[in-house]
């Protein structure tokens, strides 16, 4: 068959150098729209890369004997149109998918909801347009080689070209597109791009559309994805929301309820920071934790210096400077977004500096030390590994005054044995000899104090201060304190920079409370079916 265009091979170099860079943004859309419900996790990307993986094997299997039994590239272009236009309909109906099918299994299933929730959306999702994509590679070697002579010339440079065509995918949808415009209009992007190939290609070489009426039936679906695929908002339920965007790390999200703002950086598994507008009791671990304040003996008698790593949207900082006047306060957030957010919605002091750096490479660059370093780093099933080992908090521990205070935000309480909480618990004693630990009622947090002094009594320390207190809420709130208040016995289940499997001990609290949430329901459904469910939630 004879097609003009292909008759010069910088064409075929093109389409491989097209097809990499799509692979690789669709990759990365996917793990920006799995993100908001199933997290960012390594399983989620494991997930990811592992279903994607599996699509261009069977597609590269297909497309190799698809070239071998029929050489026709209109075959190809086609099934490059058809990946363009299943790519542009991901922003319209991704988001419904996957809300579908986690409702479907949340009440099916009782252990790896997490896996096999986002394993079933990525096969459903990305599965079939990869596949089509990865019959690309085969099929343009059949294309392109001429013969034995310069087979290795022409399969290396194809290969070249699907590599940068690659590595341009991977940077442009992370630091360009999609803090840009978002994950809806990255899709729409690179489907565009693969449609603009195809029609070149079957434009040039002449072919009668009333016969092959694929093309314009292409450009009115992808046109139609277009309108109705620019929506930012994952949360669609949702008509409420006083901001919704997207950073280069997380998803965001802020909204307001009376005298509470909220920040949430995942749609399925709650929030990641209240700020209450008046200054009282938050009701959150945030009272909790400026109890260290209390139990740190500063060096400095005229200032208690400190340090949060994770400072969100700043309401510990804000906690502390409304109660506290003599506290110098610094903040670390990486996501510059997140801070911005917190200026605008969450009234967190102007004067506090706040630097975007990961909390390890901060200490790691900094000398300074503290007498109350907050460790408030810990997102839903999102922990961290490289500051929760042993090494981690070694840092912390020589970043602290003598007499200073470590304190540990654990958001998943569980009382299973080996869970994520005392795993974290137990790393830290294996570099603080002193540990007390409070719950917060009707909350899923637990407070972690350390102290690498022996000799200081934090209980002791916490009673006779709140004892003097003439702050009512200073009084109220660290009474709740006191109450929980109990020493910790540290184990040996020890993590390090070598091995901290964050994410699976993360997984199993996550079951846990999806199992207890839903189990109400569950039994409903269980008992009279998707009506009477219905009927309860109404």
């Amino acid at each position: 068959m004879n097609r003009p265009i292909l008759n010069n091979k910088l064409y075929l170099y093109l389409t491989e150098f097209f097809a990499g860079m799509s692979i690789m943004a669709v990759e990365l859309g996917a793990s920006r729209l799995l993100a908001p419900y199933f997290s960012s996790s390594q399983i989620v990307w494991t997930i990811i890369i592992g279903t994607i993986m599996i699509a261009m094997a069977l597609g590269n299997i297909y497309g190799g004997k698809s070239a071998d039994k029929n050489p026709n590239p209109d075959k190809l272009y086609s099934r490059i149109l058809i990946a363009a236009i299943w790519i542009a309909a991901i922003p319209v109906v991704g988001k419904y998918i996957i809300v579908g099918i986690s409702a479907l299994l949340i009440f099916s299933i009782n252990n790896n909801f997490l896996v096999v929730a986002a394993f079933a959306a990525c096969m459903i999702i990305f599965v079939f347009p990869l596949f089509l994509l990865g019959t690309v590679t085969p099929s343009l070697v059949k294309f392109t080689v001429d013969s034995l002579d310069d087979n290795g010339s022409v399969v290396g440079k194809l290969n070249a070209s699907n590599t940068i065509g690659s590595i341009i995918g991977t940077f442009v949808p992370t630091f360009i597109s999609i803090p840009a415009v978002g994950t809806s209009i990255t899709f729409l992007i690179f489907a565009a791009i693969l449609l603009i190939l195809c029609v070149i290609y079957f434009v040039s070489s002449k072919i009668n559309f009333s016969k092959a009426k694929k093309v314009p039936i292409s450009i009115i679906l992808f046109v139609i994805c277009c309108v109705l695929g620019q929506s930012t908002s994952f949360a669609f339920w949702e008509d409420n929301l006083t901001y919704e965007g997207e950073s280069i790390y997380n998803y965001l999200q802020v909204s307001q309820s009376g005298q509470h703002v909220i920040l949430s950086t995942n749609v399925l598994f709650g929030t990641q920071s209240v700020y209450i507008k008046e200054k009282g009791p938050t009701g959150f671990y945030y009272d909790h934790a400026m109890a260290a304040v209390y139990m740190a003996e500063a060096e400095n008698d005229d200032t208690t210096d400190i340090l949060i790593l994770g400072n969100g949207s700043g309401t510990y900082a804000t906690q502390c400077s409304r109660y506290f006047d003599n506290v110098n306060i610094t903040g670390v957030e990486i996501d510059g977004k997140i801070t911005d957010l917190a200026h605008k919605y969450f009234g967190m002091p102007t004067d506090l500096p706040v630097y975007t750096y990961d909390g390890r490479a901060y200490l790691n660059a900094s000398k300074d030390k503290y007498d109350v370093i907050m460790v408030d780093a810990y997102q839903d099933i999102t922990i961290p590994f490289q500051m929760s080992s042993k090494e981690f908090f070694t840092l912390v521990a020589d970043h602290l005054t003598d007499n200073g205070i470590m304190v540990v935000n654990l958001n998943m309480r569980s009382d299973t044995k080996g869970n994520i909480n005392e795993y974290l618990a137990d790393t830290i004693g294996s570099v603080f000899p002193n540990i007390v630990t409070t719950d917060v009622q009707g909350n899923s947090n637990r407070i972690l104090f350390a102290s690498r002094n022996s000799d200081v009594d934090m209980i002791k320390t916490l009673t006779a201060k709140t004892n003097t207190e003439s702050n009512k809420d200073l009084v109220y709130m660290m009474s709740k304190v006191i109450y929980n208040l109990e020493p910790y016995k540290a184990g040996n289940l020890v993590m390090t920079d070598d091995k901290a499997p964050v994410e699976l001990l993360g997984m199993k609290v996550i079951d846990e409370l999806i199992k207890d949430e839903v189990s109400y329901y569950k039994q409903i459904y269980q008992e009279e079916g998707l009506k009477g469910l219905m009927d309860s939630m109404n």
